[in-house]
């Protein structure tokens, strides 16, 4: 069946957003019944490429919505509005054990999407292209301020929302594998919560000293939240992943400076606490609509450091819905109990 005849369009909207907005892609200009592949492709910072694809067949109209219609195969099937972005996966022969991560925040992660004709599994750089499109997918809203700490004893990076403030503050912590971290806050920052993404185990004062830092060092940084002109300091949260989970819990039990339990006390909620347990979902559970890692390759911190593969779980199914349920519940829950009836968020989609 032959394409020449026809110019086929593909849009998708918005073509530039945050990383957790869906978007809608649409195929027009088919003949009904035609088969078609769409396909997407990233290359990250570290110069690895990932790519998804997945099989429609056009309606009677010549149309494929793929919010609304379903892959017959691919690298996901059903109805997913953004399974090219979750069922991402390194191209073929790729070494194993990678895991996509956002380095710098200040750029885009930029997607091609592409149609194909027929029902295509690989070799894509080599076929025609019916219609292709770029789009970012961006972790800093427009007006978000990326301000590194210069505090001597922090290795750390605050993200203040648009506008002047003030803003309830969120202290993030990831987990063992150290390094700056800053993606997360990144985003939670384009959702008005200025937020501190905090190294902690491979800060510059460890590799000064070589010793690994205590309470006093998280106290700091809940403190610079805490004394920022534009942060409301009794509104300060702390999200922990993996190790900096019990960090997180350990503070809020024991410092005398974070007071999270004694705040509950306070409000007579010590009795409430609400646990989210996913299905088949992996340890990683990052921000909506990153790829899955079942494995991947992680360097301890040890001395000297090793490098080993790390089995993290799940499947990819039920972990992507356990990412986007987890985001927004997430998202619900640092607005009821640090913004209450106050305005914020930010968005990509009127631009």
């Amino acid at each position: 069946m032959s394409m020449k005849p026809l110019c086929v369009k593909l849009s998708v909207q918005p073509s530039r957003g945050l990383v957790d907005e869906k978007f809608t892609i649409l195929v027009q200009n088919l003949l009904p019944g035609f088969q078609l592949t769409i396909h997407a492709l990233h290359q990250c910072e570290d110069g690895h490429s990932w790519e998804a694809f997945a099989h429609y067949t056009a309606d009677a109209t010549g149309t494929v919505n793929v919010s609304e219609d379903p892959s017959l195969d691919g690298t996901y099937s059903g109805v997913e509005q953004m399974g090219l972005l979750w069922s991402l996966r390194p191209v073929p022969g790729s070494k194993y054990g990678l895991r996509m991560r956002k380095m710098n925040v200040q750029t885009p992660m930029v997607v091609t999407i592409s149609v194909y004709q027929g029902h295509r599994t690989e070799g894509f750089l080599d076929q025609v292209l019916l219609a292709s499109v770029m789009v970012e997918r961006w972790y800093m809203a427009p007006g978000v301020q990326r301000v590194p700490i210069t505090d001597g004893k922090l290795t750390a990076t605050l993200f203040l929302p648009s506008g002047p403030g003030p803003f309830p503050g969120l202290l993030d912590l990831w987990g063992g594998g150290g390094k700056l971290v800053e993606y997360r806050a990144a985003l939670l920052a384009s959702h008005g919560i200025a937020s501190m993404a905090l190294d902690y185990l491979t800060p510059q004062i460890t590799k000064e000293t070589g010793k690994m830092v205590d309470n006093d060092y998280f106290e700091t940084a809940y403190r610079v939240l805490e004394q920022h002109p534009q942060i409301l300091g009794s509104r300060i949260a702390m999200l922990g992943l993996s190790f900096g989970s019990t960090v997180t819990l350990r503070m809020a039990v024991y410092s005398q400076v974070v007071k999270v339990k004694e705040m509950m006390d306070q409000a007579g909620n010590s009795h409430l606490l609400t646990v989210l347990s996913y299905k088949n979902a992996g340890h990683l559970i990052e921000p909506p609509f990153m790829p899955f890692a079942r494995a991947s390759t992680f360097k301890t911190i040890t001395n000297p450091p090793t490098k080993v593969m790390v089995l993290w779980g799940g499947e990819l199914v039920a972990h992507s819905r356990a990412q986007e349920d987890a985001w927004r519940k997430t998202l619900v829950f640092l607005r009821e109990n640090l913004y209450g009836g106050m305005k914020h968020g930010a968005s990509f989609s009127n631009l």
